[in-house]
């Protein structure tokens, strides 16, 4: 079945409902993807409610309302078969409403997310070509490639006005200082979160010309450089200079300032405001803001503090269960490592884990961390690249083990 049929299918089932119940995944993606159906369902006058979560039970569905799912629900084998889901992860789900780029032939690890799988549906429920802008979010969050339907998508935004490429700093802020401060995607060490360093090196790049004072940007990132190489994978230093693009319809225009606020709002337990962002309403934009600087701060700084599980190769422990996906990210992309990197914290009775494969290393990471979750009475899975799970904190050891033998391998 092509993506289009599927998602035609998706469409009309919604279409048939007076009110949906929509569930969120927490990152940007997820949040992108029902935003993007929410405005679809507001305009033909379906009525919703949209939560935003890190993961659900089956619990969340056992009432009579339309179910809709977005960024969640394909690597629930046990889902009900009604339920519908717009997600790109491993897809175990054989529901008949299922819209998935996996199950066309698609990479959904690169080249289609939750929001543009989402921003396929929309199309087949009326002419939404306006809320093309908000696939972007969905890219830069997953870390995809600007390739394939992603390309398609943005290719047409860009015909109809709604997206404008550009380059340059691709970090987020509403200044220069904070935008060097709240560097997370990439991380760089020494400067991210190095308020005092930042400022100095800002300082040090103005043009002492007389009758100037403008910031010279080349100077400073030859600073920066200096200051990271060490530390920091070649990449991700290239990375700060790059394609941005401007979201002419969003209350954020650029879109890797609009990716990082809604992905820190979902992650910090504010997934409404996060939600507010992409329905263009502007209210609550300071306060996303100041959410998404404490958020990065705190990844930062767990970053920093994370401690190396001895006699496990790129295994790390940090304190706060939240930050785990977001620190396997730093780690992975921006530290250099050679083997897949596993960050796990304890919370309560239940760990979190998040596993990622760095730049030029492969391991199907799903399938194998959704194997060691259940062998330890948890769950988990995720994409080739990128798994998450959840166990008991006393199966950890076990956990610990199966990886390094599977890794090792």
């Amino acid at each position: 079945m092509s993506l289009e049929t599927a998602a035609g299918i998706v469409a009309e089932q919604i279409k048939r409902q007076e009110f949906v119940e929509v569930f969120a995944h927490h990152d940007a993606d997820g949040i992108a993807a029902a935003s993007i159906l929410c405005h679809a369902m507001l305009r033909a006058g379906i009525r919703f409610r949209l939560r935003v979560r890190q993961e659900i039970v089956l619990s969340d569905l056992a009432g009579d309302a339309a179910y809709l799912l977005c960024d969640l629900g394909a690597g629930t084998e046990d889902l009900p078969r009604d339920v519908m889901v717009v997600d790109h992860h491993l897809p175990l789900s054989e529901g008949e409403f299922h819209v998935n780029p996996r199950l066309c032939g698609i990479d959904g690890d690169r080249e289609l997310s939750a929001a543009g799988t989402a921003y396929y549906v929309a199309q087949k429920m009326g002419d939404h070509r306006d809320l093309a802008g908000l696939v972007i979010p969905g890219v830069i969050g997953d870390g995809q490639q600007m390739a394939g339907k992603n390309l398609e998508i943005f290719n047409e935004g860009i015909a109809n006005g709604i997206i404008v490429p550009d380059r340059g700093l691709t970090l987020p802020g509403r200044d220069m200082t904070e935008r060097w401060y709240m560097a997370m995607s990439p991380y760089i060490d020494g400067i991210s979160g190095a308020e005092e360093r930042i400022t100095d090196l800002i300082g040090r790049s103005r043009d002492q010309s007389p009758g100037s004072d403008g910031l010279r940007l080349d100077i400073l990132l030859s600073q920066v450089i200096l200051e990271a190489a060490q530390k920091t994978t070649a990449a991700s230093l290239l990375s700060v200079y790059g394609d941005t693009f401007h979201l002419q319809r969003e209350v954020i225009e650029d879109a890797h300032a609009l990716t990082a606020v809604i992905d820190a709002c979902g992650k910090a337990g504010s997934g409404d405001i996060a939600t507010t962002l992409c329905l263009r309403s502007s209210h609550y934009l300071e306060r996303a803001w100041e959410i998404a600087r404490r958020h990065r701060g705190q990844v930062i700084e767990a970053v920093r503090t994370a401690r190396p599980v001895e006699g496990c190769r790129g295994m790390y422990e940090i304190t706060n269960a939240t930050l785990a996906s977001d620190v396997s990210d730093i780690l992975a992309r921006d530290v250099p490592h050679a083997v897949p990197v596993l960050v796990y914290a304890k919370s309560g009775d239940a760990c979190k884990i998040s596993a990622r494969c760095p730049p030029g290393t492969t391991a199907d990471l799903g399938p194998l961390v959704r194997a060691l979750a259940g062998s330890c009475g948890g769950n988990g899975g995720g994409h080739l690249l990128r798994a998450g799970a959840t166990i008991p904190c006393d199966k950890v050891p076990v956990f610990a083990k199966g990886w390094q033998e599977a890794v090792a391998s």
